[in-house]
């Protein structure tokens, strides 16, 4: 009787770990994305623009826009490319994402974002901003597949 519990011990491990080794739970990944938004700002800031997911090696269109509250003025083209973390599928990069940043370019200038959607999809995106614009703001962003 002895020898049988580790038996039993032994045999119930190996049936947990085939469990937890077919288990179909998803896991998720990472895409890369670009994107090119124009922003015009008094006040109230308004964006659109265009990018792209890769997730794959397949390429997916998206469609951007968004506001700005607060302390803004001017006219500006950003061109971003980074990472989009948390990804299962291409479809839960959707949705709205917030920040709270500030930044000024004048010109041209470079800067960062790191944003966040409700289905815990993190943007991390980088590059140069074309124009002149202050900005002191809470902003947000919707991104859509198009």
């Amino acid at each position: 009787m002895i020898g049988l519990v580790p038996k039993m011990m032994r045999v119930a491990v190996l049936m947990l770990l085939a469990i937890a080794c077919t288990s179909t739970a998803s896991r998720a990944d990472t895409g890369i994305v670009t994107a090119v938004i124009s922003k015009g700002a008094l006040i109230v800031g308004i964006g659109a623009g265009r990018g792209t997911l890769v997730f794959h090696d397949h390429t997916y269109h998206l469609v951007i826009s968004g506001m700005s509250f607060g302390a803004s003025i001017g006219v500006s083209t950003a061109k971003l490319k980074g990472r989009a973390y948390n990804i299962q599928t291409p479809a839960d990069i959707e949705g709205a994402y917030s920040a709270i940043g500030a930044g000024v370019a004048v010109a041209a200038g470079a800067g960062s974002v790191r944003l966040r959607n409700a289905r815990g999809v993190i943007l991390e995106l980088s590059g140069m901003r074309v124009g002149v614009e202050f900005s002191l703001a809470s902003s947000g962003v919707r991104i859509r597949l198009r």
